[in-house]
Order: C-alpha cells, then structure tokens, then sequence
C-alpha cells in the first residue's frame, strides 16, 4: 500500500508540468472523477468536500471538485503551493486549522509528492483524522490524468468482491510464496497478531480511507526471505525513473535487505542512501496483493502500478496504526515485481500474474 508516501508523477507519462493546466476534462477523465466521487467515496448532498491539490496535478483536483459540486455538495480545492514553496517538511501553520473549520465529511489529497514530504503527508492525514474521525478519505498521491482515465475507471464493484475473496484467502495465512518469470523468489511469513487489511475501494462508512485508484490487501509480515526482481519502485524513485530499464534485485534475509543490484549504479547508490537513512529503512514494512483486474500495464506511476494484480513489498514503515505492527520507519518506499506466481499456504492463487479464481 502506498500509503502516506505514493511517489510522484512519472514524467515519461506524455504530459508536462506546464501542459496540465491548460487540458480541458475530458470524457474520460470525467468518468474517473465521477468514480472516485460517488462510486468509491458514496459523496452525496449531505456531505462537505475538501480537496488538497497542487499545481502538478490541479487539473485532477478541478474535475474532482466539479463532480462533487453535482451531487449538491459542499467543496473547497486547496493548492499546497498557497501554503509554502515545495517540498513541505513541516505542517505550515493554520493548515490543519483550515481543513477543520471547514468541517469536512470528505477529504482528497489530490497531489504530487516531493522528496522529503512523507512527514508531512503523515503528520496531516493523522492530525485531520484524529480531530474528526467521521471523515472519509481518498489519498490520490502523485494522482494523474493518465491514471484518472485508467485505474479509476475500473469496475469497482467487481474489485471490491475479489479483493474482499483474496483477503478471504490470505487473512489467516501463515506463509506465502511468490516467483516471478524475471527471477523472485521470496516466501513471507505472518503473524496472527498483525492485520491484513483489504482496499477495495468502496468507502462509505465514517473513518474509511483508501488509495485511489484502488485494489490491493496488505499486511506487515512477520519475515520475509528470498530475492525480489523489481520493475517499478516507490517514493520520489517512481517519478525520477518510472518503468526501470534495469530491473532492481532485492536480497532480503529474515525480513531485512541484504544488498541491492541494479546495472544502473546511479539507483543502486541512491537506494542504498534510501534504505540506511533510518533505523528500519531496510526491514520489510509491506507485503502486499493487487486486485485491479482492469490494468493490464505498468505507468511507472506506484499508486496504480502496485495495484495491478501480482504482489509489491515495501521496506520501512508498517503503518502500524493500522496493520497493528510495534515498529516504524521514516521511509517506505515500495517494489513491485511482475508476472507473479503467488501460493498461499501452498495453495496457488495467482499463475504468471493471472488470478486462478477469477
């Protein structure tokens, strides 16, 4: 799960910072604002909308803020540069004030994500639901056109019924095993005490949040050894690099990273700085399954791509205020291998990243 920390925009995408402004919203692009609104977040006229955008991805911000206003609600669309230059390390004063007063019943954090910005991400989604636990929220990090018009156009309904039957699956799981046609080769082992958590993407109860687009269940795993091949990574890696032309190779030994390959020497140094700029920057955080059977292709975007149906991992921080984990990181940066063979408990669920129940 991306998280507080879903990496940014990719740039190979087709579209330019300057470019995004000036598009208009398309038909596409509607249908996935209508589909984030009242499809996965039940928005109605009883409810008050607040939206947190930027420059990057205002266009997004503008067709969820359009949508909104059809069902008869209320609606505020923020920009984070109004607040400060970027990136914002620190909550900029009277931000969470402003968010409060407004008395939201739904929030969208509708942005791109800068290098360093995760305190801030964490620190606003914790303070906003803490002070007022009867908001639904929709993180949308590093959100896009191109992902407006795909992810969040999938069928939700048929997402929320097999993410909720992989949960069936996996939720009393102790082991898990995956291989990849690239060369993964890792097992995960579980403990009954940490939550797995199933993100189908219909979230209409007061205190639901999820990423949108949607699909996936996840967990902190106990341990995890094995090699994992990645094509994609998390954080700010996503956007810098999108789709890798060498894939990463992950050692992991007793739920820590042993050593990082990349032919590119440029990543591997820079993942490396990544995983030992904290204590628990290498220990596992995430294992996670994908559930969106609508994508078929990876963006280079993390916030769509871990949800292609197949597995990703991520090192650092658990999300222990939800998984139940005793630990945390400052970092989370996520890997995704592809064409996944997953077997749960010895059960094979996924063949060559295709679900064998579908």
């Amino acid at each position: 799960m991306t998280g507080w920390n879903s990496s940014s925009w990719c740039y190979n995408s087709g579209y330019k910072i300057q470019d995004i402004n000036s598009m208009k919203i398309d038909h596409e692009l509607r249908e996935g604002a209508h589909n984030a609104i009242q499809t996965c977040m039940n928005v109605s006229s009883d409810d008050r909308v607040y939206i947190i955008s930027d420059e990057e991805t205002l266009l997004v911000g503008q067709a969820l803020k359009e949508e909104a206003i059809a069902t008869g609600a209320e609606v505020a669309l923020v920009k984070l540069e109004d607040f400060g230059a970027r990136p914002i390390k620190e909550v900029p004063d009277g931000f969470i004030d402003q968010i409060l007063t407004f008395s939201p019943t739904v929030t969208f954090f509708a942005a791109s994500a800068k290098e360093g910005e995760l305190p801030f991400r964490i620190q606003v989604s914790l303070n906003v639901a803490q002070e007022n636990k009867n908001i639904r929220h929709g993180h949308m990090v590093s959100i896009t056109p191109q992902l407006m018009r795909e992810g969040m156009r999938a069928d939700y309904n048929q997402i929320h019924k097999l993410t909720m039957r992989v949960y069936e699956v996996v939720q009393n799981s102790k082991s898990i095993t995956v291989t990849s046609k690239k060369g993964s080769d890792v097992t995960a082992q579980f403990s009954p005490e940490i939550k797995w958590i199933p993100c189908h993407g219909l979230y209409y109860k007061p205190g639901d949040w999820g990423n949108l687009p949607e699909g996936e269940v996840y967990t902190c795993p106990a341990t995890v050894n094995g090699t994992i091949v990645a094509d994609v990574l998390g954080d700010y890696f996503s956007p810098k690099y999108g789709v890798l032309e060498s894939p990463v190779t992950f050692d992991v030994e007793d739920g820590y990273v042993k050593s990082v390959q990349c032919d590119d020497k440029t990543i591997e140094k820079e993942l490396l700085e990544y995983l030992d700029s904290n204590e628990n920057g290498r220990r596992v955080g995430e294992f996670a399954i994908g559930t969106n059977i609508a994508l078929t292709a990876l963006t280079g975007n993390l916030l769509q791509d871990e949800k292609i149906p197949g597995i990703h991992i991520a090192f650092g921080d658990p999300l222990p205020e939800i998984t139940g984990a005793n630990w945390m990181a400052s970092t989370h940066i996520d890997v995704i291998p592809t064409d996944c063979t997953i077997k749960v408990d010895g059960a094979v669920i996924m063949r060559d990243g295709k679900f064998t129940f579908e």
